[in-house]
């Protein structure tokens, strides 16, 4: 069998495992933890595209939510453990996890300011915000 196949034939088969174990897929994917940064991350979106986002945000984080309007027709992206080399000076934040939004095919605007990441912090209460990373889109297309 090729590599390409193999390759393609041990996802499928982690898929299928996952499925009759009655794991999500993003379960399969990212483990336990990553899919719970994917589910908060959802609720997160939901919760600022109607305007009521502060609700999830840790009760020290000065996280800016912007409007709903930023929120609209983005999803959760790739979670990943907190690195301080990739987001420096966010280390008193005391963040977990950083996850990507992903734009899901929406438009952007060029010159407006989208959400791009979010740091997470893991509390008594669950998964919250500490901070919600911003960008300038320079060229939609």
């Amino acid at each position: 069998m090729r590599p390409a196949r193999r390759t393609v034939a041990a996802v499928a088969a982690l898929i299928v495992a996952g499925t009759l174990s009655g794991c999500s897929l993003d379960t399969v994917i990212w483990g336990p933890e990553g899919a719970a940064v994917i589910q908060q991350t959802d609720r997160v979106i939901a919760a600022a595209a109607s305007g009521e986002a502060d609700v999830l945000a840790c009760p020290d984080s000065a996280a800016d939510f912007g409007a709903p309007s930023d929120w609209q027709g983005l999803g959760s992206g790739e979670p990943e453990p907190f690195n301080p080399d990739r987001w420096p000076g966010r280390e008193a934040l005391d963040p977990a996890w950083t996850i990507n939004l992903e734009t899901g095919g929406s438009q952007l605007l060029s010159g407006h300011s989208y959400p791009v990441d979010l740091l997470l912090r893991d509390d008594s209460a669950g998964l919250c915000v500490v901070e919600v990373a911003w960008a300038v889109i320079e060229s939609a297309g």
